[in-house]
């Protein structure tokens, strides 16, 4: 049953519809048996895992990379929660429906501002250390773009991330939680009513296990992470690959809001031909008093908004993409020289050491910065309890779409955001009884896999035609090239029963394909501009047109199509899909 306000949406699949589309891969060589399976070692994976095991419940994590290698790491600026004196969670709701541009689920932020605090308190509890005050020894709290009070707590100045991952992984091992490491998740597995019976996965190198095999469970949380390596600059490490996204589109999950993709606005500026991860200059940096400003000094954040530089990032990066289009620059500049070496050793040191390894001295001189990719605020989309639309089936973190973040995320509330639902994802399994969990029903793969060299193509497409600057006619380019890709690899198939190689390189082409042609639906349909999403040909805000969500699915009839539907209102759409057998059957 759906709560009131958050049902189905007309044209909705409906819990566990599959679409009977699976990667080729080779059968499963080898098998564990679990309760739950994590897929993802971030905040919000192993804050899962912890919290499941510790109910009982026998509990896997699988991670791409290394256990410490997850997206959590990487998170420089801190995590946000009204911890301060003065500050209250309205205040931080208030600031998070703002930012969120009018697309916000007011439930979903309410829960996040009012159990955030302590859920912070209970990850320091867990070992994460953050910065504390000389004087006083309370939690030293700075301010982030959006924010009106210093509500961030950061930990060694500016890394958070890391400091976040350590403790995590430090009690994942000390609980003995099994986990299985340079591990790509594949499909999900589902019995013969379209329930969770665990996922498929492979095994890069040597190990306990190795190639494809698979985790039984009647319970899978994806904490997959993001998918900033659909462009060709980001901030997201190689393995965003959106592979979380895909499964749960191939498995009949539905997906919402993925037009919104935050470009952080100071990214280190490497040159107009630099690909892959790019160094962050954190939020954080101009919370602090920093400034952006032209090749002349100019300060031209000044006078577009209240909070100037720390304004929503949306308004941020929109505000110097427009100077470098006025003037005809390639990047703008980050003044912090007025820091001094000191604050900037002490409370920047991991941004100093990345503008210094790239001949760059903030000290000394401006820091040249350019928007790129770093946040999907869409994703598989879920209800309070990070349910999908598939029974069994959680997400959690960047790869998933509560509704907390709308149109547009609030500097630092993806930390928040991952532990409160991951938390909220472990109490809600193990208040149920689980129950199947078998081998699940083997399907034959009937999705072609894209060659490896397409994930090159597939982010130049995407960086021309759906960055931060958007157009009808960028966009119809960009799905016409991005259909093209899947109709010749389809048609080869079909035709001629050939498809790319199975392997890492291929099936992380085809998942960027997947997540690639969804992005561009939607920013097609949607004819507005709102938070993150910039339409050129379309400049203003729609509130009575376009004031709701866009769901989109995978055609379980026609493997080609996917279906785009806009909800009625700017209510969330999310559904309650029961996990045991018994509720099932009412």
């Amino acid at each position: 049953m759906s709560t009131p306000g958050r049902g189905l949406p007309p044209g909705g699949t409906g819990a566990g519809a599959g679409t009977g589309i699976r990667l080729h891969a080779p059968a499963p060589g080898w098998a564990l048996d679990a309760d739950v399976v994590v897929v993802g070692s971030g905040v919000a994976g192993l804050t899962a895992a912890l919290r499941c095991a510790a109910a009982g419940r026998r509990t896997v994590v699988v991670t791409k990379a290394r256990l410490d290698d997850g997206s959590t790491r990487w998170a420089q600026g801190g995590i946000a929660a009204a911890l301060g004196e003065g500050d209250t969670p309205e205040q931080h709701l208030d600031d998070t429906l703002v930012a969120g541009a009018g697309l916000c689920d007011e439930a979903a932020v309410r829960l996040l501002v009012t159990e955030g605090p302590d859920a912070v308190r209970r990850l320091m509890a867990t070992g994460a250390v953050f910065d504390t005050s000389a004087e006083t020894g309370e939690i030293e709290l700075t301010r982030e773009g959006g924010h009106h009070r210093r509500r961030i707590a950061h930990a060694g100045g500016d890394a958070t991330g890391a400091e976040i991952s350590r403790a995590l992984v430090e009690a994942v091992q000390a609980a003995g939680i099994r986990t299985v490491e340079n591990a790509l998740v594949l499909d999900l597995l589902q019995d013969a009513r379209g329930r969770t019976a665990g996922v498929t996965l492979h095994v890069m190198g040597e190990g306990q296990h190795d190639g494809v095999g698979a985790v039984h469970a009647p319970a899978v949380i994806l904490a997959t992470g993001g998918m900033g390596q659909v462009f060709s600059a980001t901030t997201n490490p190689s393995v965003s690959t959106g592979d979380g996204v895909a499964l749960a589109l191939r498995a009949g999950a539905e997906v919402s809001d993925l037009e919104f993709v935050q470009f952080h606005p100071t990214v280190l500026f490497l040159g107009p031909d630099a690909e892959g991860q790019q160094p962050l200059v954190s939020e954080a940096v101009r919370g602090e008093g920093a400034h952006l400003v032209d090749a002349d000094g100019v300060r031209f954040m000044v006078g577009q908004h209240e909070l100037a530089e720390l304004a929503p990032r949306d308004i941020v990066a929109k505000g110097i993409m427009r100077r470098m289009q006025e003037q005809g620059a390639r990047h703008m500049f980050l003044d912090a020289r007025h820091f001094g070496a000191e604050m900037w050793e002490q409370r920047f040191p991991t941004i100093l050491a990345a503008c210094r390894s790239h001949g760059i001295d903030p000290v000394a001189e401006p820091i040249p910065v350019a928007p790129a990719a770093h946040y999907a605020s869409g994703g598989v989309r879920t209800d309070l309890h990070g349910r999908t639309t598939v029974p069994g089936l959680y997400a959690c973190g960047e790869v998933a779409c509560t509704g907390v973040h709308g149109a547009n995320r609030l500097a630092s509330n993806s930390l928040l955001e991952g532990l409160v639902f991951a938390e909220r994802i472990a109490d809600d399994i193990t208040a149920r009884a689980l129950t199947g969990g078998g081998p699940g029903i083997p399907v034959p793969a009937t999705g072609p896999l894209q060659p490896a060299e397409a994930r090159y193509e597939i982010q130049r497409i995407m960086t021309d035609g759906a960055g931060v600057l958007r157009s009808a006619g960028s966009l119809r380019t960009a799905a016409e090239a991005l259909e093209g890709l899947y109709a010749t690899a389809l048609n080869n198939l079909e035709a001629h029963g050939k498809t790319a190689e199975p392997g890492v390189d291929t099936w992380e082409a085809t998942n960027l394909l997947c997540v690639a042609r969804v992005l561009v639906a939607a920013a097609l349909r949607r004819v507005e501009t709102r938070g993150c999403h910039w339409r050129e040909d379309h400049p203003d805000r729609d509130d009575a047109a376009w004031r709701r969500h866009l769901v989109v699915r995978l055609s379980a009839t026609e493997k080609r199509a996917l279906v785009v539907t806009p909800t009625d209102s700017a209510d969330f759409p999310s559904v309650h899909v029961p996990l045991s057998t018994q509720s099932l059957e009412q």
